[in-house]
């Protein structure tokens, strides 16, 4: 059962909990989008939509999205937000690394053993919008120097090749490949083990021979990377963690 609560629709589950769906119209949306992020759970829909269409369409996936909200650990304490010459702590690359801060006469970022050092020039109102912009560059660098280094490997045992590369933050997904034959990666994956980077990489790349995920598609998975299981129940378990970590980093900068 659903009900309407302003901006919000109230779904009943399945197992008698009671989930808040935040409801938003978008001008270009042509079908009803159900999407779950560390932040709750939302319906697009196209202006006109009538409120039942709606609630039939949560009651359908209520299994689904009770299921991903369960995973995001919805009750979990909130991160502490990044703040301008505050060191922090978060996973890069699957180990926990500290966030330094220091004055420079030009913005970069700095990687040693210590951790990771953002280098901003004086006092300015707008520190912290560039220091967002510094680590989610730094972040696409890494995960585009692994997918090259990759990349040369497996597409001669795939015979097929992705036409571009977008890197950028996913609310609920770690890759797709679209109709252009283009992959797009999650920016959260520069925080997890190499291991599951390369997992989602050769996940999407697959697709590229099997656009669905059929057991012919697995067996291609399988074929070239037979510790594919691992890194799925991986990211299953820590997923939604790492999502919360870049959203608290690097906000919308790179939306």
């Amino acid at each position: 059962m659903a009900s309407e609560q302003g901006d919000w629709l109230e779904l009943s589950t399945p197992t008698g909990g009671t989930i808040r769906v935040l409801k938003s119209a978008h001008p270009r949306a042509r079908r009803l989008r159900l999407t779950v992020t560390p932040k709750g759970a939302r319906l697009t829909y196209p202006n006109g939509t009538h409120v039942a269409q709606m609630t039939a369409f949560l009651r359908h996936h209520a299994d689904w999205l009770e299921q991903k909200l369960g995973e995001f650990h919805m009750d979990a304490e909130p991160l502490p937000g990044l703040k301008v010459g505050v060191p922090t702590s978060f996973p890069f690359r699957g180990e926990e690394t500290t966030l330094h801060w220091a004055e420079g006469p030009y913005p970069r970022v700095q990687h040693d053993e210590n951790g990771i050092t953002l280098v901003i020039p004086g006092p300015h109102h707008r520190e912290l919008l560039v220091a967002r912009g510094l680590l989610a560059t730094f972040f696409e660098a890494q995960i585009r120097r692994d997918v090259s280094r990759w990349l040369p490997g497996y597409i001669p045992q795939i015979n097929a090749a992705p036409t571009a590369l977008r890197i950028r933050p996913l609310k609920s997904l770690w890759g797709s490949l679209d109709t252009r034959d283009r992959i797009n990666l999650d920016l959260a994956l520069a925080l997890a083990p190499p291991a599951a980077l390369r997992y989602v990489l050769v996940h999407e790349l697959c697709h590229l021979k099997v656009r669905n995920h059929s057991p012919r598609f697995w067996h291609w998975v399988e074929s070239i990377l037979p510790e594919h299981k691992a890194q799925r129940t991986w990211l299953r378990a820590h997923g939604s963690g790492l999502k919360a970590q870049l959203d608290r980093l690097i906000a919308d900068v790179a939306d």
